[in-house]
């Protein structure tokens, strides 16, 4: 279920500035008192409080450019809302059957989120059963941070360097042993993906990958990568691309991942409690105008 819990939803296209990413460092909100007035159109006026409360209405990737280096902007759209809203009551607009239907809409949409909201906060996950999740979906939340030097073959999507030999199938995987060896020996891995490697992207990394989940490399890779253990080189591993020695710096498992398993679960439980409400309550759905109902997904085939 989705609800739009914010004001930028209701601004005409007009008003709102071009939307920009969060700054790098954002701005500190300035230490005023909460009972301040900070913004006044006309009779209206928005105490700091009001401002921050409104602020946190908005989708989180928002809120910190409203409080930050777009704060003076958002300022200016609040204006642009209350003036039009000023507006729209000398012209009675919010006397229109219209207008009252719409608003009373928004107001159970704002309020229905804050409800849930609060049902999903409240929901009490013991870590057991966390554990018990992550087990049953650990390839969706396991990451690896892994690095490696890509050794091009004929016929690899990878650009090719043209100050390079274009290599066979064979002479890859002999150059590939040869840097594995060499890595192995103790040779510096950074250094060798600089000069050896043909990803361009991450030779300029040392070869470094960072963290990334399961579906995000190639299957041959993805495969070497999440079965090695921290610091270990793989042997030469071949993929499309050619062939690649990888090596595991770190991993990220049930610890790391338990915040956004508790909120998945959270959200998962509060939905069936929704669920269970619309079960309970005296719903109607007018078959004529919305259609047949649904029927319930067919239970699993006993083998």
């Amino acid at each position: 279920m989705k609800f739009f819990r914010s004001i930028l939803f209701f601004l005409p296209a007009a008003c709102l500035p071009a939307q920009t990413p969060p700054p790098a460092t954002p701005l500190a909100s300035p230490a005023v008192p909460a009972d301040k007035v900070v913004l006044s159109v006309g009779d209206v006026k928005l105490t700091a409080a009001q401002f921050d409360q409104i602020v946190q209405s908005l989708p989180e990737q928002y809120r910190s450019v409203a409080r930050g280096q777009g704060r003076k902007d958002f300022g200016q759209n609040l204006v642009r809302v209350l003036l039009l809203a000023e507006e729209g009551k000398r012209r009675k607009i919010n006397e229109t059957s219209e207008y009252k239907t719409q608003a009373d809409f928004q107001s159970a949409n704002l309020l229905a989120a804050r409800t849930f909201s609060q049902i999903g906060d409240a929901i009490k996950v013991e870590d057991a059963d966390l554990h018990k999740y992550y087990d049953g979906h650990k390839t969706e939340y396991e990451q690896v941070h892994a690095r490696h030097i890509l050794i091009r073959m004929t016929g690899s999507p990878a650009p090719a360097d043209p100050n390079k030999k274009e290599l066979t199938e064979p002479e890859a995987l002999a150059k590939a042993q040869e840097i594995r060896k060499k890595l192995v020996g103790g040779a510096d891995f950074a250094a060798l993906a600089s000069e050896e490697s043909d990803d361009s992207g991450s030779k300029v990394k040392g070869g470094d990958l960072s963290f990334f989940k399961r579906g995000q490399m190639v299957p041959q890779f993805e495969e070497a990568a999440f079965a090695l253990k921290v610091g270990d080189i793989s042997e030469p591993v071949k993929t499309p691309f050619g062939y690649h020695v990888i090596q595991v710096q770190g991993k990220k498992g049930y610890e790391e991942a338990k915040p956004e398993v508790e909120r998945k679960m959270k959200t998962d439980l509060a939905q069936k409690t929704l669920e269970d409400m619309e079960k309970k309550a005296s719903v109607v759905l007018d078959p004529a105008f919305f259609g047949p109902p649904v029927p319930p997904p067919a239970p699993p085939a006993v083998k």
